[in-house]
């Protein structure tokens, strides 16, 4: 038998993370780094992936802070060819920044709030998408991670667009692994309940908004980041080579 423990070394990959200097995205860059991967740190202030990077270099990780806004094509080019002006390939891509401007109904959700929610949270995935399909099929294959969320799967309330763009964010995923399978390059999204992270504060700071989420949780609990980033890994190596195409739950049963 194969060893297992084997399949999650990432030993001589390179991975490509957005939204990476704090939360969800930070944890996934730390994990991947953890088990050998070289790791490209994004976001949109320089400082900010810096700071991070720094961090991470006392661990003794290989690791590239690039700024780049994930709605601007002209930026995410540029993420790639840094990357690949570094380190000579891309193996994996966490698509994991992401906007909401707005909290409301639908009715109060503006088209600048409703252009900046699309194009962060899927135009930039598609992007990011398209310029490393070439380079991955070159290689013979990788891995496409698209952090979607509960929300993608079931409306939440007062995340109306937020929720849209999240499930279109599964569908594009799912697109990715259906035309791009052939290249052997997968693409699956993560859908993570509710997160201790700054973006989900405003909820787990609030002891009455918190027990009302929590109702609904089976595990009765509040998840880490790091839980995300341990089925990250999974799906980023070899562990997870045959799975493509797949919507996975971190919510502690909340979409049961």
């Amino acid at each position: 038998m194969d060893s297992i423990k084997a399949k999650f070394d990432l030993t001589g990959k390179v991975a490509v993370i957005t939204g990476a200097s704090k939360g969800i995205g930070e944890a996934i860059a730390f994990g991947l780094a953890e088990h050998g991967a070289k790791v490209v740190l994004s976001s949109r202030k320089q400082e900010a992936v810096e700071e991070v990077a720094t961090e991470f270099r006392t661990k003794g990780f290989d690791v590239l802070p690039v700024a780049a806004h994930a709605g601007s094509v002209a930026d995410l080019e540029n993420l790639v060819q840094k990357t690949m002006n570094a380190y000579g390939r891309i193996d994996i891509v966490v698509n994991n920044a992401a906007a909401n401007p707005v909290f409301g109904p639908l009715t109060k959700c503006g088209e600048d709030a409703f252009n900046k929610i699309m194009e962060v949270n899927v135009k930039g995935p598609f992007e990011l998408g398209k310029l490393i399909h070439p380079i991955m099929k070159k290689q013979g294959g990788g891995a496409i991670i698209n952090i979607s969320s509960v929300g993608g799967i079931s409306p939440e309330p007062g995340l109306g667009i937020y929720s849209v763009s999240k499930s279109a964010l599964i569908m594009l995923t799912k697109t990715m692994a259906e035309e791009w399978g052939k290249d052997n390059i997968r693409a699956n999204a993560i859908c993570p309940g509710l997160i201790k992270t700054k973006f989900s504060q405003a909820i787990w700071d609030n002891e009455k908004h918190l027990g009302y989420m929590l109702g609904s949780v089976p595990l009765g609990r509040i998840g880490s980041p790091e839980e995300v980033a341990s089925l990250a890994l999974f799906l980023a190596s070899d562990a997870g080579a045959y799975c493509t195409g797949g919507v996975y739950t971190v919510d502690g049963g909340h979409t049961i």
